[in-house]
């Protein structure tokens, strides 16, 4: 097993006990209803606004469009909460979500439903190992995905997500640049083999979407022949090899509203599926399975982290004093240039 290998085990184990040690209580519908009211009535009197990702429960990503607020992949989320009015964005989602807010709008507060909500991807990529690695290499032009803390995003020179990492990783090969990469090795291979950079890969991957199968993938197509494929390309090389458009979030959401297909088998987090069924009712989403050779299906698409937040911690996080993000100065400063650099980058895109 190499040392990647036993990271990504060790963040597995850590993600089954706090499974283990959940407490799954479901709400019944005059509960939920209350906390919801709540909730606005929140974020009104504190001039607040919620910025959920895809993956959160449809009841947050509900709650998020009913009161204004934004309902995205994490390069709109940052570009919402850095134009949107209000004085305190709260962050449903992972907390490297939470670090860019705050380094993109230092002069609002940032909360979070749980500080506890973090990523396999941030895990799997401490700052003090990569600062080495990146010193070794001083003739790449250093890449990291979002998915990272604000330390390491202050060492990068470039920031990307997954809807812009091909155009940059372009970019920077008609440059005659080398890149290093990091951290999810599955996104920069697919990233390497369609723009044929040349990238040297950190050894990281998500614990969710490194659980799809090609295997499973397959035997599920014969099921339904005429369904399409829709792979998010943090997805390993086999499984993107099957599919039909690989793309992020807001590109799989795209891509189901265009074709013509009535059926998708989607492989990314089961948490999308509220915007695929509201953007594209007429349409049937079938979650690809991680059964196969080699699953061990402890995420099985479904990111734990995620799903801590909940309409219950929420309701209590503009009371609380201690689910604000904060990111030291000196750390912001140099953290925003990459980020800056990146929202800079995508505009551009956009205008072209």
């Amino acid at each position: 097993m190499s040392l990647a290998e036993e990271k990504l085990e060790a963040i597995r184990a850590q993600v089954q006990y706090h499974l283990d040690h959940a407490e799954q209580q479901k709400l019944s519908p005059q509960q939920e209803r209350g906390l919801i009211d709540r909730i606005k009535a929140q974020l009104v009197r504190e001039n607040a606004v919620i910025v959920a990702h895809y993956y959160t429960s449809p009841a947050i990503q509900a709650l998020a469009e009913e009161t204004g607020g934004c309902v995205s992949d994490s390069l709109e989320m940052a570009r919402f909460g850095h134009d949107h009015a209000a004085q305190t964005l709260i962050v449903a989602g992972v907390k490297f979500m939470g670090e860019t807010a705050k380094i993109l709008t230092p002069q609002k507060r940032v909360l979070m439903p749980t500080l506890e909500a973090t990523c396999s991807l941030d895990l799997g990529c401490p700052i003090e190992e990569f600062s080495a690695f990146c010193d070794e290499h001083p003739d790449r032009q250093v890449v990291v995905y979002a998915n990272t803390s604000a330390a390491v995003k202050a060492r990068a020179d470039w920031v990307v997500t997954s809807s812009i990492a091909l155009d940059v990783a372009e970019y920077l090969t008609d440059q005659g640049e080398k890149i290093l990469w990091a951290p999810d090795r599955h996104l920069g291979d697919y990233v390497a083999r369609e723009v044929g950079a040349d990238i040297l890969m950190w050894d990281g991957a998500c614990i969710v979407h490194e659980e799809f199968k090609a295997r499973g993938i397959a035997d599920l197509k014969r099921v339904y022949p005429e369904a399409a494929v829709l792979v998010h390309p943090e997805s390993p090389a086999p499984v993107i090899a099957l599919a039909d458009r690989v793309g992020s979030t807001t590109q799989i959401i795209k891509a189901a509203c265009e074709m013509d297909n009535r059926q998708f088998i989607v492989a990314t987090d089961q948490g999308i599926f509220y915007k695929l069924q509201q953007m594209a009712p007429d349409k049937e989403f079938i979650i690809a399975p991680t059964a196969g050779s080699g699953a061990t299906c402890r995420s099985c698409a479904n990111c734990p982290w995620m799903a801590m937040n909940e309409l219950e911690n929420l309701a209590v996080v503009l009371d609380r004093d201690d689910n604000e993000i904060f990111v030291d100065r000196a750390l912001a400063t140099r953290a925003m240039i990459p980020l800056r650099r990146m929202l800079d980058f995508s505009q551009k895109m956009k205008s072209a």
